[in-house]
C-alpha cells in the first residue's frame, strides 16, 4: 500500500517538473497591432519567461532580427532591438526606422525550440496633398455657390468634412472618389450664404489622429453689386491690382493720342486755308494783271458811227471801202493820216508790249470811211 502510494508521488513530481521546465519557453505577451505613418517609427514588444535561448523577429515570413541572452544580432540598421528585464520576466522590443509603405505586413515574435509564437500587423498610412481652387473668394449674398476641396496622394484615402464660419441659409457636401494615379477624392460644398467668414476644409485619416486642412476666406458681396465678374473676382489681389494700372495707362494713351490727331487735323486745315488764301491772290493779281493787256490804246480818230462791214488782211494791210460820192484823192489823203497815226502809237506802245509779252505781235486793223475823222483802238 505504501509503495503504490509512493510511486504516485513520483509521478507527480515528474508532471510538475515537465510543467515547470516547459513555461520557461513561454510567450508570455506577444506584439499588438500598429498603425503609423510613413516616415515614422514602429515599435513591437515580445515578452518572455525565464529560461529562453533564442527569440526572433520576422517580417512577412523573413527574419529581421534576432535576440540572445547574450546580445542582438542585426542584419539592417532599418530594425534595431532594445531589452528589459522585469523579474523573471524578459521583454524585447524590435524597432523599425523610417517605416515604408513596403513595412506593412505580419510582424511575428518566435522562440527557438518552442511552437508558441506572438504576432501582430503593421499599416503604413500616408499623408498627402490638401488642395483648395483658392484661398480667398468673392460670391453674391443669398445666391447658391459651390467650393471645391481635393486629398491628393493619401493612403488610405481621408474623410474629408466642412467647417463652416460663415451665416448660410442652407449649405450641404458630398465626396467624390477620383480613380487617378495616385487616387484622389474631391469634395463639393454647396452653400447660400448670406455674410463673409471663413470656410475650412477638414482631412481625417482613418486609424489615426493625423489630420490636415485648409481655409477659405468667403466674403460676400451686396446683391446689387451682381454685375460683378466672377471671374475676376476670384483674382488675388495683385492681378487686380496690376489691371487697375494697365486700364489707367491704356486710358491716358488714348487721350493722348486724340490731342495728337486733333492738332494734326487743326494744322492741316490752317494749311489748306493759307493754300486757297494765296490762290485767291494770284487770281485776283491776273484778273487786275489782264484788263491792262486788253485794254489797248484808244484811236482818237476811231468814229463808231460811221463804221462799216470790213475785211481783214495780213500784216500791215489796210481794208478800204470806196465812197461811190467821193472823189478817189480825198480818200487817199484819210489814209494817208490814219497811218501816221497808228504808224506812231505803235511805235509808242512797243516797249511796253515787248516786256508783257514778247511773244505776241499787235495786229492792227484799220476802217476807213468817207471824208470823216475816224477813232481806231488798238488791240494786243
Amino acid at each position: 500500500m505504501e509503495g503504490s502510494c509512493q510511486g504516485v508521488l513520483v509521478v507527480l513530481v515528474v508532471v510538475a517538473g515537465l510543467a515547470a521546465f516547459g513555461s520557461s519557453y513561454q510567450i508570455i505577451e506577444g506584439p499588438k497591432n500598429a498603425t503609423v505613418l510613413v516616415g515614422q517609427e514602429a515599435r513591437f514588444n515580445c515578452t518572455v519567461s525565464r529560461g529562453w535561448s533564442l527569440i526572433m523577429w520576422a517580417l512577412n515570413g523573413t527574419v529581421v532580427l534576432s535576440v540572445t541572452p547574450m546580445g542582438v544580432i542585426i542584419t539592417s540598421n532599418h530594425f534595431t532591438s532594445e531589452n528589459y528585464t522585469e523579474g523573471d520576466d524578459f521583454t524585447s522590443e524590435m524597432i523599425i526606422h523610417d517605416v515604408q509603405l513596403s513595412d506593412a505586413g505580419h510582424i511575428k515574435c518566435s522562440l527557438q525550440n518552442s511552437g508558441r509564437e506572438g504576432s501582430a500587423f503593421l499599416s503604413v498610412q500616408v499623408v498627402g496633398e490638401l488642395l483648395v481652387h483658392t484661398d480667398s473668394l468673392v460670391v453674391i449674398e443669398d445666391e447658391p455657390c459651390n467650393v471645391t476641396c481635393r486629398a491628393v496622394g493619401w493612403n488610405p484615402l481621408p474623410e474629408l468634412s466642412w467647417e463652416i464660419g460663415v451665416p448660410v441659409s442652407d449649405s450641404s457636401f458630398h465626396s467624390v472618389l477620383e480613380p487617378d494615379d495616385p487616387p484622389s477624392v474631391l469634395s463639393i460644398l454647396a452653400l447660400t450664404p448670406r455674410g463673409s467668414g471663413n470656410l475650412t476644409c477638414v482631412a481625417k485619416m482613418k486609424g489615426l489622429q493625423a489630420r490636415d486642412s485648409r481655409t477659405i476666406n468667403l466674403t460676400v458681396a451686396p446683391p446689387h453689386s451682381g454685375s460683378i465678374d466672377k471671374l475676376g473676382a476670384s483674382l488675388p489681389t495683385w492681378a487686380i491690382a496690376l489691371l487697375a494700372v494697365s486700364f489707367s495707362l491704356l486710358f491716358i494713351l488714348i487721350i493722348v493720342l486724340i490731342v495728337i490727331f486733333c492738332c494734326c487735323v487743326s494744322r492741316r486745315e490752317k494749311t489748306e486755308s493759307s493754300s486757297l488764301r494765296k490762290s485767291a491772290d494770284v487770281e485776283t493779281n491776273q484778273e487786275t494783271f489782264e484788263p491792262k493787256l486788253k485794254g489797248g490804246n484808244e484811236n482818237y480818230g476811231y468814229s463808231a458811227e460811221s463804221a462799216s462791214p470790213t475785211a481783214k488782211s495780213s500784216g500791215s494791210s489796210l481794208p478800204t471801202q470806196q465812197s461811190s460820192r467821193q472823189p478817189q484823192q480825198v480818200t487817199q489823203q484819210v489814209t494817208q493820216q490814219v497811218t501816221k497815226q497808228v504808224t506812231k502809237q505803235v511805235t509808242k506802245q512797243e516797249p511796253e508790249l515787248q516786256q508783257q509779252a514778247p511773244t505776241s505781235r499787235p495786229h492792227v486793223s484799220f476802217y476807213t470811211v468817207g471824208p470823216r475823222v475816224t477813232r481806231n483802238v488798238t488791240l494786243v
